[in-house]
C-alpha cells in the first residue's frame, strides 16, 4: 500500500471522527449514530453484489456454455493462488469486464460479449487477470468501508432537509435552536459527502492501477493488457449512447467506466485516463531490471 493511499485513509478517518462528533454535539446519541452506520455497513456489504449483477444483467455461466473462458479462468486463479470465481457472461456489444464479491470465496468475474468478440486470447486473459487481481485485493470491501460515510451523509443531509421543510428537530433541544442545529447538520452533511467523494474516486483510481500492476505480475504480459484497454476504449465509443447510460452506474466496477458525454471526469472519475494506464504499463515493459511497483503511484 503506497503511502498515497494510506494519506487517503487517514484524511477519511479524520473526516468521519468530525463528522460523528457535530453529530453527537447536535444531539444525535451514540446509539443512534451506530445503528444507522451499521445499517448503512451491513446493507452495503450483503446487498452490492447481488445489486451489480441485477443492474448488469450479468448471468452466470457453466463450464459447458463458455469452456474456454472457464478454463482461462482457473489458469489465472492457480497463478494467483486464488479459489475459483464464479464466472458470468453479459449479453452487451460494449466491450468491458468487472469482478466484484464479498470475499475471495464468493468473488464473480463478469465479461461481455462484445468484449469477448474484439479481444484475441492474451488480451482476455490479460483483462481477468485484472479482475482477479481486485478480488485478490479486496478492493470491494475497501471501496464499500471508503463510501460507507458518503452515503451516510447523503442520507443525513435529506433527513435533514425535511426536518427543517416540516419544522423537526433534536430532542432535548429547544424549538429555537432547532433552525441552527438543522442548518449545521445539512453544512456538515454536504462538506463531508463533497470530500468522501472526492476521496473515495482517488482511492478508486489508485486501485485501477494497482490492479494494471497485477495483471502484468500475473501474466507477465503487461503490453497485451495495453492492447486490450486501447481496444476497449476503442470499442467503447462505437457503442450507441443508450447503452452507456444504462451501465453508468456499474463505472466503479468496470475495467474501463462507461462514459457518457455529460459524465464529469478527471477529479470526479472513478478511473485514471486510459492513456495514464497504457504509459506505465510500456514503461513496465520496457524495463526488465525495475520491479513493476517503481510505475505506479
Amino acid at each position: 500500500m503506497s503511502l498515497r493511499l494510506i494519506f487517503c485513509f487517514i484524511a477519511l478517518s479524520a473526516l468521519y471522527a468530525i463528522f460523528i462528533g457535530v453529530l453527537t454535539y447536535l444531539g444525535v446519541g451514540f446509539i443512534p449514530i451506530t445503528l444507522m452506520v451499521s445499517a448503512m455497513l451491513l446493507a452495503q456489504w450483503y446487498f452490492s453484489d447481488k445489486m451489480v449483477l441485477w443492474f448488469s444483467g450479468a448471468k452466470v455461466v457453466s463450464r459447458e456454455q463458455f469452456p474456454q473462458l472457464h478454463e482461462m479462468v482457473e489458469r489465472l486463479v492457480q497463478r494467483s493462488n486464488l479459489p475459483k470465481p464464479k464466472v458470468a457472461v453479459i449479453n452487451t456489444r460494449m466491450p468491458n469486464a468487472f469482478a466484484t464479491g464479498k470475499s475471495h470465496k464468493s468473488s464473480l468475474v463478469a465479461v461481455t460479449t462484445g468484449l469477448m468478440d474484439i479481444l484475441d486470447y492474451d488480451e482476455l486473459e490479460a483483462v481477468i487477470a485484472h479482475e482477479l487481481s481486485h478480488i485478490k485485493s479486496r478492493d470491494v470491501l475497501v471501496l464499500t468501508l471508503a463510501s460507507l460515510f458518503s452515503i451516510v451523509a447523503s442520507f443525513l443531509m435529506r433527513y435533514a432537509l425535511f426536518g427543517a421543510m416540516f419544522g423537526g428537530g433534536y430532542g432535548g433541544r429547544s424549538r429555537n435552536n432547532a433552525g441552527a442545529s438543522m442548518l449545521i447538520l445539512i453544512l456538515v452533511a454536504v462538506v463531508t459527502w463533497i470530500i468522501s467523494f472526492i476521496i473515495t474516486r482517488a482511492i478508486s483510481r489508485y486501485r485501477e492501477y494497482a490492479a494494471d500492476r497485477g495483471s502484468a505480475q500475473i501474466t507477465g504480459k503487461p503490453m497485451e493488457l495495453a492492447s486490450a484497454l486501447t481496444k476497449i476504449s476503442g470499442g467503447m465509443r462505437q457503442v450507441p449512447p443508450q447503452q452507456h447510460q444504462r451501465f453508468q452506474s456499474l463505472n466503479t466496477f468496470f475495467i474501463i467506466p462507461a462514459l457518457s458525454s455529460s459524465t464529469l471526469v478527471h477529479l470526479f472519475s472513478t478511473h485514471p485516463p486510459v492513456e495514464k494506464r497504457i504509459q506505465k504499463l510500456k514503461e513496465m515493459s520496457s524495463s526488465s531490471s525495475s520491479s513493476a511497483t517503481s510505475y505506479f503511484p
